[in-house]
Parts: C-alpha cells; structure tokens; sequence
C-alpha cells in the first residue's frame, strides 16, 4: 500500500426501509472523492431521504458498465482518491456489483473498507425459523430449467441452511425445482419485501410453498431452505449403480441419476461416480 494511494469504501444501502441505513453511510456521501453507484436515480433518491448531498463526483457502476469502469475507478484510487461503492440494496459485491473493483484495489495496493449494512441474506436467516448456525449463499439460481437443476442437484446432499436470491416471476419455477430435487417436505421460508411495508415470510414444505408461489407472487425475494437431513441410507457400490440405472432408464441424464442418488445416500456425487465408472469397466472387461 502507497502512502498516497487513495480508500475503497464499500456501504452497504437499505433494503428496504431508508431508516436501516447506518449513520456512517451520510459520512461517507458527502465526503467521498467518487460515489460510484448502481444506479445514480437511486442514490440520489436516498441522498434525499438522508438529507445528504454528495460533494464528489457520481458516476454509475453496474453490471453492464462493471468491467468498463473499474480501470478507471482503480486509477482513482491509486490517484489518492476515496472512493465509495454503493448499490440498490444490501452490501455491494454480494450478488452485486464490486467484486471486480475490490479485486482491481488489492492488486493495486489500496485500502479496502466498508460500511457494514443491512443485508437480506442475514435478514433472511434471522426471520426464517431454520438454524443459522451453518449456512452457506448460494445467490440466483441460472434461468435455465436444465441449468437450475443441475446446480440444485450439486448441493441436495448439503448439511448448511441454503440462501437463495430469486426473482419474482421465476419464484414458483424455483421452488417446484427445488421440492423436485431436495424433496416436498424439506422446509424452506420465502422472505418477501424484506423491512419494508408489506413484508411477508411464508413458511412450509418446499412442495406447498410451490403451490403457493404458482398463484403469483410480487416483490424482493430471498428463499431459505433447510439442510439436508443426516444420512439415513447405507448404499454399497451395487446399490448406488442399480439406482443410478433405473433413473437412467427412466430417461434422467447419467450426470443428473449420479446427483440425485448422492443426495439420496448423503454421499458425494464424485463416489457415486467411481462407482458407476468400475461397474461399466468391469462390464467391458468380462468381470
């Protein structure tokens, strides 16, 4: 780190209710060198509601300009700039732009802090009724059926409290997905409008969440979903291959049989594969 170089600020912003925001975030507005922000109509809808005016220069920095902008936001901050970082809602870089601008700082040697926010993952947990103790973000799942399913199918054998971002008009695909792959009765909370008015936290089995969701449903939404259980079914190779045979037979991908009886077993996809990989080479071999 130069004795000149400049300060990365990461704020985190209200999700929902502007008085969330925590008294250092109007600092850190009126002082900064740059605001760099998600999208510049909403910063200054929240300096508004602050009762805060930004001294610096503001320039927008989301998802279609992120790569173009860092560059340019680094030399600042090597210039000896502060720079502060700001989304819509929540903690920049979680599912959000920053990350690429964080990374850019540390190569380059600067500073790198943040004002600690509200965030509708931890807002989530709390509210959700499910442990807390072990969790792990999964942030949004891909848009693509096949896609989806695949990355859910990659954790159903997860012991940690799951977080998932998803959108509203996605949210019954989603869960339909998941009671698909993790189970009907695996329970799940979906936190919606989060600290705002019409905050609402459905509780229930993923397969009546579902069905809920199916008759529409409007806002920020963040999904909590239960572990998967301890292991309750011992399998020896023969087994594993026979299931993943059936599944085959009934048309499911070999990729997808492997996940599905891994999640089944508790076991890692990768043993379930070696032991369909030996049965097929003992198979060639005349064994």
């Amino acid at each position: 780190m130069t004795a000149d170089s400049g300060i990365l600020v990461l704020a985190g912003t209200p999700i929902g209710d502007v008085a969330d925001a925590p008294p250092r975030l109007a600092v850190e507005l009126a002082s900064a060198d740059v605001v760099a922000a998600e999208d510049t109509r909403r910063l200054r809808r929240l300096t508004q509601a602050l009762g805060v005016q930004t001294s610096g220069r503001v320039v927008s920095y989301f998802e279609g300009n992120e790569a173009a902008r860092t560059p340019e936001l680094a030399d600042a901050l090597e210039a000896g700039s502060r720079v502060l970082l700001v989304t819509d809602a929540g903690m920049p870089s979680v599912s959000d732009p920053g990350y690429r601008l964080v990374a850019a700082a540390v190569e380059r040697g600067v500073r790198v802090t943040a004002v600690p926010g509200p965030s509708a993952v931890l807002t989530a947990l709390a509210v959700s009724g499910l442990p807390v103790d072990r969790f792990c973000f999964e942030g949004f799942l891909p848009r693509k059926a096949g896609e989806r399913r695949s990355r859910l199918a990659d954790v159903a054998a997860e012991r940690r409290t799951l977080v998932y971002f998803e959108a509203p008009h996605r949210l019954d695909d989603t869960l339909a997905a998941m009671a698909e792959v993790f189970g009907a009765g695996r329970r799940a909370a979906v936190c919606r409008e989060l600290t705002k008015t019409y905050e609402e936290v459905r509780r229930g089995g993923l397969g009546e969440l579902a069905e809920w969701a199916a008759e529409g449903v409007r806002g920020e939404i963040t999904v909590v979903v239960e572990g998967a259980p301890e292991q309750t079914v011992v399998l020896d190779a023969g087994e594993m291959v026979r299931r993943v045979r059936v599944r085959e037979e009934a048309g499911e991908r070999r990729k997808e049989a492997i996940a599905a009886v891994a999640a089944e077993a508790g076991l890692p996809k990768r043993e379930v594969f070696d032991a369909v990989v030996a049965a097929k080479n003992a198979e060639r071999s005349g064994a």
